[in-house]
């Protein structure tokens, strides 16, 4: 297979930066195991979590910025223990005129971050900052396949773009309605 000849496969720990902003990116990379958050930052340097990428996946951003010749304006930060592949640059616009299959998976991976972008967008601008902590906290569970999530308050501040204080308020607000549990190192999801 053309991807085992040519990918150059790669693994991550939990919390590792994968690409950083401004770096120029070589190859798109086929995520074939666990998570990876995409991140946008802000001129203040405040980060917003804009989707996560899981097994079977691979980043739009990055793919516009290997077809450009750009530098990355996302970060990407192994959300569990990743592995992939990184498909060169060359080999992309190849498979993009040679595959029909290879062609139809990139547009249907730029269709899907879209719809992602979207939601992350409509989340912002049309919902309160409770469901967005709830939509957040599930989207965590489903993506570690954990129901503790093993967050800092002020990690997931930095994700939601808010303060610390602001998220402790509601993190304290879902315990008292018994949707979730608040201990020392983690969040347990009761109810979401």
């Amino acid at each position: 297979m053309e991807i085992e000849q040519v990918g150059i496969s790669s693994s991550f720990h939990s919390g590792d930066k994968i690409i950083e902003i401004g770096q120029y990116i070589k190859g798109m990379p086929l995520l074939l195991s666990g998570a990876i958050k995409i991140l946008r930052e802000d001129d203040n340097g405040d980060e917003l979590l804009l989707y996560y990428l899981e097994p079977g996946d691979t980043c739009s951003m990055t793919m516009a910025c290997c077809f450009g010749d750009t530098k990355s304006e996302i970060r990407a930060i192994a959300e569990t223990d990743v592995e992939l592949i990184m498909i060169p640059v060359r080999k992309m616009e190849e498979w993009i005129s040679k595959y029909r299959s290879w062609r139809n998976f990139v547009f249907e991976s730029y269709h899907n971050r879209l719809n992602e972008l979207l939601l992350t967008v409509d989340g912002i601008a049309f919902k309160n900052l409770d469901q967005r902590l709830v939509d957040y906290l599930k989207k965590k569970a489903e993506i570690t396949k954990d129901r503790n999530v093993k967050n800092t308050h002020q990690e997931i501040a930095y994700d939601l773009h808010t303060s610390r204080v602001v998220i402790s308020r509601l993190l304290k607000k879902l315990e008292g309605l018994g949707k979730i549990e608040l201990h020392r190192n983690h969040i347990s999801i009761i109810d979401l």
